[in-house]
């Protein structure tokens, strides 16, 4: 009687067990996770001539869900803000060239880094700012609030010029309203080969050199049980070679 009942007892359990599993699978694939995105970092995210929101990130983002079989939202949001978003709720991710620092790390986690980068110097052609120290006495345009930001401000450089987004700073630089702009090294590279509006106007001068190379990734609150499925996914989309073939379409070295 005892272990038939024991027998019956284990059953259940096994049943219930897949029961519940059954039920958390179809959740997490019934809900749709918000990623939210600052579309003025071409080619990382932009919007298209056709008003979409796409670029490597973008599309990495959706290749990475569609592995892991979660349906996903990508919203185009202002910098200013993007984080605070995040910590309320407002957004599950943010895919948006972000940086992994040790500040950032203490609320956030991160996926594996698929970028790496430095801050680099635009300028009109023919202009020779090698490093930081050239950029001294000049006026110099960031987009508030990045890494590119407050590395000028490290530096020393006193005339610095905020906007709140890299084209309108770029725009200001051929109209020889600021003397360069610093930014991410793959954002300014894509302004030199692929921007057909500056086509033959601008050129990467040189790079800051009292800041670290960068990693780029996708972050998370800590805790949220979104960032297995992102990093589960990536390692997918990294082993068939969905992230090469992206790079590649991007121009991303």
């Amino acid at each position: 009687m005892k272990k038939v009942l024991a027998f019956t007892l284990v059953a259940l359990m096994a049943m219930a067990a897949v029961f519940a599993s059954g039920n958390k699978e179809s959740a997490s694939a019934e809900k749709t996770y918000t990623v939210a995105s600052n579309a003025e970092w071409p080619p990382f995210e932009f919007v298209d001539e056709n008003g979409e929101v796409t670029g490597f990130e973008i599309e990495l983002v959706y290749a990475i869900c569609e592995a892991e079989g979660v349906n996903v939202e990508i919203q185009n949001v202002a910098w200013d803000g993007i984080f605070a978003g995040l910590q309320t709720g407002m957004y599950d991710a943010v895919a948006s060239g972000v940086t992994i620092t040790p500040e950032r790390q203490e609320t956030m986690s991160f996926t594996t880094p698929f970028v790496t980068l430095d801050q680099a110097i635009l300028v009109n052609k023919g202009a020779t700012y090698k490093d930081q120290n050239d950029l001294m006495g000049k006026k110099v345009g960031v987009q508030n609030g990045t890494t590119g930001h407050f590395a000028v401000q490290d530096a020393g450089i006193k005339d610095i010029k905020n906007f709140d987004a890299i084209p309108e700073a770029v725009l200001d630089l051929v109209n020889g309203n600021v003397d360069a702009v610093v930014c991410d090294s793959i954002v300014a590279q894509d302004y030199v080969l692929s921007n057909a509006d500056y086509a033959g106007k601008l050129e990467i001068s040189g790079h800051l050199t009292n800041t670290d190379v960068e990693d780029i990734a996708i972050c998370t609150l800590i805790g949220s049980p979104f960032i297995d499925i992102l990093e589960e996914g990536y390692q997918k989309v990294l082993a068939n070679g969905t992230v090469d073939q992206l790079k590649a379409k991007y121009n991303i070295l």
